[in-house]
């Protein structure tokens, strides 16, 4: 009897999330959240979040917030998110930058098939590509949680991204920088690299290749295909 073989992929589909490592959002909207959740009697600083509950979804963190300190009201709640939202995109067109080098990386990456998979909103995501200029990279293919009904670090948010891509998840590569996005690409079955923006305070988990720029991100690509082809 033989036994199966996987194929090996002559060209990664490349799964990149958004906040903190296409766009460099992470910033903003800890400033936001630490300026709105006060106002609805949430203690929260900007710091906070940075610290714990980067890249994790919205809704989690208020739960987590109500569990210490109150409960809002649901009427409350659409409140809060929908005028975090609305400063935040005002925010976004301000002030939002793409990540240092990742411009660069993504035209070097070109050949690549690639998508954006993110624990925010469609609207946020279109916001953050059309205000950095790398919308064209990825065009209508964009994955988020909100439609999927899906969040990372639950990894059928990549699986279904990764699907509906025409790929199998050996085939994939998750880009992301935060610990819920690498814990789902791993446990999705996915290679996974790493953009560590704080490798002094942060551990890239086994089983993931770690950077530290995204002008690191190509030769990454490139020494995993190589590996993969041997």
């Amino acid at each position: 009897m033989n036994t199966p073989t996987m194929n090996t992929p002559t060209s990664f589909c490349l799964l990149f999330d958004c906040d903190g490592t296409l766009v460099d959002s992470e910033v903003l909207l800890a400033e936001v959240m630490g300026d709105i959740l006060p106002e609805f009697h949430l203690p929260f600083s900007a710091q906070q979040y940075m610290d714990e509950f980067r890249g994790v979804r919205f809704q989690t963190i208020v739960q987590t917030l109500e569990s210490r300190f109150q409960t809002l009201g649901k009427d409350e709640f659409f409140t809060l998110e929908a005028g975090m939202r609305a400063r935040m995109e005002t925010r976004m067109r301000a002030e939002l930058v793409a990540i240092p080098g990742m411009s660069d990386a993504l035209e070097l990456l070109s050949s690549h098939p690639k998508a954006v998979v993110s624990n925010g909103p469609e609207p946020k995501i279109r916001c953050a590509l059309e205000s950095t200029h790398l919308g064209h990279h990825f065009a209508d293919r964009l994955f988020s949680a909100y439609t999927l009904n899906v969040w990372k670090p639950d990894p059928e948010l990549y699986r279904k991204a990764a699907s509906a891509m025409g790929y199998a998840p050996h085939e994939c590569v998750v880009i992301d920088d935060a610990a819920v996005g690498v814990e789902a690409g791993l446990a999705a079955g996915m290679h996974v690299i790493h953009l560590n923006h704080f490798p002094n305070e942060e551990v890239t988990p086994a089983g993931a290749i770690g950077i530290h720029h995204a002008n690191e991100l190509p030769t990454a690509i490139a020494r995993l295909t190589a590996q993969v082809a041997v």
